[in-house]
């Protein structure tokens, strides 16, 4: 990071007194309790400028806008908009971004486009970095506010559909509207076994141990894996999964289902989930091992005791505690208290969240990014080009789940008359529909970029069997194009 850089720094409690005997700085120093007053959740972002300073209008927007998104959500608008400021400042001859113009705003874009000492993003990074700018300068110039004169990001009128536009009549023109929006990247469970046998489990691309692997936690981590690609969680709503919302195995069910909270769940997305039996029992063998190992070391250590602020709860059976003088079921609390949640047992406190780090403390989302970071690059050495990280699984599922349940609701139909598919369709529902809410997405609309994904499956393979007398003597049309996942590939 250069000097001349704005810096995102995020909130963080329990930090350090200073050694100081100044009275000032005592009376200050309560920084935990300021937090506390405000409702200001860890990981919360600010933005500071290259001389030191804190805008307060400017950090404000945080406050208000991004309040209640979702932390992964504020971190990407404080880098998006740290690039902004950091143009102005050094670029721009340390521009204010309340005197910003659309002049700046397009040297800004072929800076980050086509400049040779520029970045060269791409276009999808690019429309995401203008509309994070653009939704700034509205909020900045309302009439509540009136903080700029004029929002430097040129608007054209929004062509969407009307149910898709989130209640904006605008758009930012310098948008290219070229990013890949319908390429979803995803990997068949073939690959994805391999990927993850590789590169979590530490196995040689032939399927044999690798003597050389020094992972720990392997088992955890695969299981971590496996129950995203089969269920479609998001990183957020995994991560902060609790031993209450992991259902019992019962003998004989293929799927058990589970409850998602709005608290924990993206933009208040409740709902409930399908975990195959497959998944669930190598959940339960984590719980039973690998975790309790975890939780017996922490213990040892003494680490749940310099938890600061606690929530206990004193009978697992009911599982309640006290905050802020009221009484709250576990489905009630979010994701920065499920941190701090425990369980009293004979055997002293235990973490109530299922997910915990090795040295037996609820994990965190940087957790897991980093293990799928470590498992990327392991394959890499290996020669496995394909790549994961947990969004790449959520497409996973979603594609393969859409293809199966569309390949037998169309199974269903074929032999149907038309007054018997009405009804097959009223009580069954679409496919698209049930996937949308397993994902937990507003709108049908966004669920259809993984149709596309089928499209272009399903187009792929009608290309490979292309006759033979279409092509030269001695080359087959498989020896053109990217091997494609066959039916049994996805099955």
């Amino acid at each position: 990071m250069s000097e001349l850089d704005w810096r995102v720094v995020y909130t963080r409690r329990d930090l350090p007194r200073p050694q100081t005997a100044d009275p000032l700085i005592d009376t200050l120093w309560d920084l935990d309790e300021w937090l506390d007053k405000h409702s200001i959740s860890n990981g919360r972002p600010f933005l500071i400028s290259p001389d030191g300073r804190y805008d307060t209008d400017l950090n404000r927007f945080f406050d208000t806008v991004l309040n209640t998104s979702p932390v992964d959500t504020q971190r990407a608008y404080a880098s998006d908009l740290k690039l902004w400021l950091t143009f102005l400042w050094v670029s721009r001859g340390r521009k204010d971004w309340r005197d910003a113009t659309p002049e700046d705003r397009a040297a800004y874009k072929q800076w980050r486009t086509t400049d040779p000492r520029g970045p060269h993003v791409d276009w999808t990074t690019w429309d995401r970095e203008v509309a994070t700018v653009n939704q700034f300068y509205i909020w900045a110039a309302s009439p509540k506010r009136r903080l700029v004169e004029e929002n430097p990001i040129l608007q054209r009128e929004n062509r969407a559909p009307e149910h898709h536009r989130r209640g904006r009549s605008t758009t930012p023109a310098e948008a290219s509207h070229q990013g890949a929006a319908k390429d979803v990247k995803w990997l068949t469970p073939r690959m994805y076994r391999m990927w993850r046998d590789v590169g979590l489990r530490g196995y040689t691309p032939e399927g044999l141990p690798d003597p050389s692997f020094r992972g720990r936690f392997a088992s955890r981590n695969a299981t971590y894996a496996d129950l995203m690609i089969r269920t479609g969680l998001r990183l957020c709503e995994q991560t902060s999964l609790s031993v209450f919302e992991v259902p019992s195995e019962v003998p004989g069910t293929l799927n058990a289902r589970t409850w998602i909270p709005h608290v924990i769940a993206k933009y208040g997305s409740a709902r409930h989930i399908y975990i195959p039996s497959s998944a669930l029992k190598e959940v339960w063998e984590y719980m039973e091992m690998e975790r309790l190992d975890a939780i017996d070391y922490a213990r040892e250590q003494g680490l749940y005791e310099r938890v600061r602020n606690p929530l206990v709860i004193a009978d697992r059976r009911r599982p309640l505690v006290t905050v802020d003088g009221r009484r709250l079921t576990v489905d009630q609390l979010g994701h920065e208290e499920r941190q701090r949640l425990f369980i009293d047992t004979p055997d002293g406190l235990e973490p109530a969240a299922l997910w915990l780090s090795e040295s037996g403390m609820p994990s965190g989302r940087s957790c897991w990014q980093q293990v799928f970071k470590t498992a990327n690059g392991r394959c890499g050495r290996h020669g496995v080009r394909d790549t994961a990280h947990p969004h790449k699984l959520r497409h996973s599922y979603a594609v393969i789940t859409l293809e199966q349940l569309w390949r037998g609701h169309i199974q269903e139909l074929a032999a149907l008359n038309p007054g018997q598919r009405q009804t097959y369709q009223m009580v069954f529902g679409d496919p698209l529909n049930w996937v949308r809410m397993r994902l937990g997405h507003r709108s049908t609309v966004t669920t259809q970029r993984y149709l596309h994904t089928l499209q272009e499956l399903a187009m792929e393979t009608r290309l490979a069997l292309i006759p033979d007398s279409w092509e030269p003597t001695g080359v087959h049309p498989t020896d053109l194009t990217e091997p494609t996942p066959s039916q049994e590939d996805i099955a």
